[in-house]
């Protein structure tokens, strides 16, 4: 039969490896959450992963081309918007950003 102080020991030994076991655990934590905190610190959204884009060159001209109509029309009052998102339909993106930097000249 062990005696109080080889049972004390042992008692202490088994707790200091469970709170070893729970150390390691935390400190794994804290690597997994390193890149996220990363990302918070540059302003990024950690549950959007960027992603590469392989854009051919047509969809490239035709984001160009997107960014410059919403930038042309943000200046543009309602009224002006519609007349411009009119013209689009009828007659397409170039024209419309012809128009509506036209408008905003004005």
């Amino acid at each position: 039969m062990p005696t109080p102080s080889k049972t004390r020991r042992r008692s202490i030994r088994r707790e200091l490896q469970s709170i070893s076991r729970s150390l390691a655990s935390v400190s794994r934590a804290f690597a997994r959450l390193g890149p996220v905190f990363e990302a918070l610190a540059r302003g990024a959204n950690p549950a959007v992963v960027p992603r590469p884009r392989n854009l051919s060159p047509q969809r490239r001209a035709e984001l160009k081309l997107q960014g410059s109509y919403i930038g042309h029309v943000r200046k543009l009052s309602l009224k002006q918007r519609a007349r411009v998102k009119k013209l689009r339909q009828a007659k397409g993106v170039r024209a419309a950003i012809r128009l509506a930097k036209s408008l905003s000249r004005k």
